[in-house]
């Protein structure tokens, strides 16, 4: 085969490739927006349901079902709705003990007729646990047992034999996050709220407070206005912030700041008789303890001047300071 024939292969497989991809968006994307048209009481009966739960929200499937479901439980404990994946064909060799008696259970199943969902069905029947099914045939064993039901809208899968879990485990997964979502709203779930479940990575890191990366107490560079500029320099020296805050003895509020860089313009023989107020620098840039720590890393570098310090200031008073080492340390960028 010469070069061209190749190459035109080449082109024709690539073609190809993107006619496949568009055909499966343009059937997953259908399947969403007549999921959408359906939605009804019953997705409000299910999160009223999920929502009264004393206790955890329990999700299965087996097999696709069963993956998707594993995400649906990861979300849902993520924002604030506990929740838990059992294997449907662990169920019956133990796992049951882990279904609590004020749990709410939510089960997928495409055709909801999955037989290793049977043990776990008859569990919440048995006990009276609310069972809530998502599925494509309502008059299936899961549709038939179920307290509440969402039913999923009859569209073709992608899979071009049609049966490969496509379209069907990718509208399971969106009402998965929609009950997800409408939970975290319901129950007011706010950002300090996910920074506690999100400690670590970008996503806790991003909502790192400056309160909690702040210096506090004997460790702030601290000076009144009348302290002379060799004990100023002492203490600047000493807290190694390359900085100190000048306040007011009365009120404890922040008058100013002297740097380095005040240092360097002040040096001359006079300079180590003045006193804190005469080198300082008025109205320094400051931050709110409950302010992010990505704000404090924006505003010590909004000016054409960046600084690496900033004062954190609560009610009129100074009660911290953050460094950029310290948002930097706590992955803040």
């Amino acid at each position: 085969m010469n070069t061209n024939s190749v190459s035109a292969a080449q082109d024709s497989d690539a073609e190809a490739a993107l006619i496949s991809a568009r055909r499966v968006l343009a059937l997953e994307i259908k399947g969403l927006d007549a999921l959408n048209r359906q939605l009804d009481g019953a997705f409000t009966a299910a999160v009223e349901a999920m929502a009264s739960a004393a206790g955890r929200i329990v999700v299965t499937g087996m097999g696709k079902s069963g993956h998707i479901a594993r995400k649906i439980a990861s979300t849902l404990s993520s924002t604030g709705s506990p929740a838990l994946y059992i294997h449907p064909g662990e169920a019956g060799h133990g796992d049951l003990g882990m279904i609590a008696r004020n749990d709410v259970v939510l089960a997928l199943s495409n055709s909801g007729e999955t037989p290793e969902l049977s043990t776990i069905i008859s569990f919440t029947r048995r006990y009276e646990l609310p069972l809530i099914g998502i599925l494509s045939k309502r008059d299936s064993a899961l549709g038939e047992a179920a307290d509440i039901v969402l039913t999923l809208p009859s569209v073709a899968e992608a899979c071009p034999m049609g049966l490969a879990p496509t379209t069907s485990s990718t509208m399971m997964l969106v009402l998965g996050d929609a009950l997800a979502v409408a939970l975290l709203e319901r129950r007011g779930f706010s950002p300090d709220d996910f920074h506690v479940l999100h400690p670590d990575g970008k996503l806790g890191q991003g909502l790192t407070r400056v309160s909690e990366i702040m210096h506090t107490g004997e460790s702030i560079p601290l000076v009144p206005p009348d302290m002379g500029m060799a004990d100023v320099i002492v203490d600047m020296t000493a807290k190694s912030f390359g900085c100190v805050g000048v306040v007011a003895q009365d009120s404890g509020a922040l008058r100013g700041i002297i740097t380095d860089g005040d240092l360097r313009r002040h040096m001359d023989k006079n300079l180590l008789g003045q006193t804190a107020q005469h080198v300082m620098t008025s109205d320094p840039r400051s931050i709110r303890p409950q302010a992010l720590a990505a704000e404090a890393v924006r505003s010590m570098n909004a000016h054409a001047q960046p600084v690496t310090s900033l004062f954190v200031i609560d009610e009129d008073r100074v009660v911290g300071i953050v460094h950029i080492h310290d948002c930097l340390r706590a992955g803040v960028v």
